[in-house]
């Protein structure tokens, strides 16, 4: 499928990995942890894979506390022995990440050429609070859509139908934009058109089809929609 840009009235943004930077997290880890590469990477990817596993067995929890445990998973693998507060010390990073440099301008472009912002995040409410107050971007969005308000976390197609009814957009006028190529499934499988960031220049997972459209950059979408 080919992306549309006369179907698009709505743009919606993923949080973690497309408007800032996870990666940063590893400057937390680097004071109390000697390799804090592959801990920052464990603790990433079980943090997405609990999400998934709660969807399934209906285990939800709060991101937040997703994220905790992910992260004394990933200690505790590579054999780190901190305290509770210092593990806590980590986490509370989440609230201050780096933001991508093409995030506020490129924001700004689409804000000015009309169309409605929103974040839509697994990430719970205070979690977007803080990363929207952080970013700089709150008079930017609308809004932001978390998996809090259902209990159901990316990328379940109701996730995607409840921001299109929190944003009251037809499902089929929203553009979803994300770098999490899982995140891309789940909103062209509940309808969206699905708009891969392509942060680390890296290859498109490509098990189950295609992006409708592929971009580098924020500013890239904007050229898209002209």
């Amino acid at each position: 499928m080919s992306f549309d840009p006369d179907r698009v009235t709505t743009i919606t943004f993923d949080s973690y990995s497309t408007i800032v930077d996870v990666e940063a997290a590893q400057k937390a880890l680097a004071d109390r942890v000697d390799d804090p590469k592959p801990v920052s990477r464990l603790w990433r990817s079980r943090s997405l894979a609990y999400t998934f596993l709660a969807n399934q067995i209906d285990a939800y929890k709060p991101f937040y506390e997703m994220n905790r445990d992910a992260l004394q998973y990933a200690l505790d693998v590579h054999g780190v022995d901190i305290t509770t507060e210092e593990r806590d010390e980590i986490l509370a990073v989440y609230h201050e990440l780096d933001v991508f440099d093409d995030v506020r301008d490129g924001m700004n472009k689409l804000y000015d050429a009309g169309y409605d912002l929103y974040v839509v995040s697994n990430g719970n409410p205070e979690m977007l609070d803080s990363m929207v107050d952080f970013a700089g971007i709150g008079g930017l969005l609308e809004d932001t859509v978390s998996a809090d308000e259902i209990q159901t976390f990316k990328p379940a197609a109701e996730l995607y139908r409840h921001a299109s009814d929190r944003t009251s957009t037809e499902i089929e006028e929203i553009a979803h934009v994300t770098a999490g190529y899982f995140d891309v499934y789940g909103a062209m499988h509940a309808g969206m058109q699905g708009v891969w960031v392509n942060r680390d220049d890296g290859p498109w997972d490509s098990f189950a089809g295609e992006p409708d459209l592929t971009i580098a950059s924020f500013h890239d979408l904007h050229d898209e929609l002209m």
